[in-house]
């Protein structure tokens, strides 16, 4: 049995929670802990138990933890990673998985010399829509891939803390890591260097005090194998929760697209045709998110490799930089000059 600690009980958290409760007949939560103790008390209830913390480095000392999963704000995910290791436990660690590439490493390291499992949540890497796809690419069926185009739009309002990209490192990080990882999972390469633009165009509070904030960006550019790549990312959107790849091919084109809310239209004489936008990341992603979960537990249970692991983390972290310093300083960016 797994015994988990939750570090972290906001959204993205309690869905963790809830794939552990009753999802998953080998795992369980046995304690949790959140800076805003009526959320940790709250996420308590609902997992049924009486063990909640203000402080995680109380929370994963409750008795029989042996596995973490670490959804807390980004900033905080090397200490409570590097404590984790420290004692021993395996932990599934919530993208993004750093502030930079120095502390990815430092996660990994510690991970790999206490022997314990890392695993990033990438979860598009278990949708069964973008499995399909990837065997698809895989099996030759569109040829050889030349240009991976994927997006995410979100609806929600950025929450104050991220309009400062030392905090967040931007959008690109909050919410673009998903895609980056797409682009590097479909293609089998690294980025070899890019060109970003970025601008905030919806979040006017932001410009006096944060000027290099950006609400949307758009990033093109090659991976090591020459394949190209384009990307477009937008927080604040508000007509729903746009998510959509497409890989082209030199015999065809591939696409992922899941924009109905319940994959239906409505034909009316008042207003023509109407299908429902998805609205959020966490009804459309709501198995992925439990099959990656159980994916941690297996690993753990029956050995093998941790997948997403901590390099496909420090390489989304790296991606993301290198958009942020070419969005400042207006020029292509290598890969070969972020290194930290």
């Amino acid at each position: 049995m797994i015994n988990a600690c939750l570090v972290g009980c906001g959204r993205a958290g309690m869905i963790h929670a809830e794939n552990y409760i009753s999802g998953m007949r080998e795992a369980r939560i046995v304690s949790v802990a959140d800076a805003n103790i009526e959320a940790a008390r709250s996420a308590a209830e609902i997992a049924g138990i009486s063990e909640y913390e203000t402080d995680y480095r109380k929370a994963i000392q409750a008795p029989g933890v042996n596995a973490v999963v670490v959804v807390s704000p980004t900033n905080l995910h090397k200490e409570i990673v590097l404590e984790c290791a420290r004692r021993g436990l395996h932990v599934f660690c919530e993208k993004p998985m750093g502030m930079n590439i120095k502390e990815c490493l430092e996660m990994m390291e510690a991970c790999q010399k206490a022997h314990v499992k890392l695993q990033i949540g990438f979860m598009r890497r278990f949708d069964r829509s973008y499995q399909a796809a990837k065997e698809a690419v895989d099996a030759g069926e569109i040829g050889d891939v030349v240009l991976i185009q994927a997006h995410t739009r979100g609806p929600s309002k950025p929450q104050p803390w991220m309009y400062d990209l030392k905090a967040s490192n931007g959008i690109l990080a909050e919410i673009s890591s998903h895609d980056i990882d797409l682009v590097r999972w479909f293609s089998g390469s690294e980025v070899s260097s890019l060109y970003a633009v970025g601008g905030n165009f919806r979040n006017p509070e932001a410009k006096e005090n944060y000027p290099d904030y950006y609400d949307n960006v758009a990033v093109t550019g090659t991976l090591e194998n020459s394949v190209q790549f384009l990307l477009d990312s937008a927080a604040y959107c508000q007509y729903g929760y746009d998510n959509r790849l497409e890989v082209v091919g030199t015999k065809g084109v591939i696409r992922v697209a899941r924009e109905s809310e319940r994959f239906i239209s409505v034909i009316k004489p008042e207003v023509g045709a109407a299908t429902p936008f998805t609205k959020s990341w966490r009804t459309l992603f709501k198995e992925a998110y439990l099959e990656e979960d159980r994916a941690f537990v297996d690993s753990i249970l029956h050995g093998g490799r941790s997948v997403p692991d901590g390099m496909d983390g420090l390489m989304a972290v790296k991606v993301a930089r290198m958009g942020n310093i070419s969005i400042r300083e207006k020029r292509i960016v290598t890969a070969e000059e972020v290194n930290a």
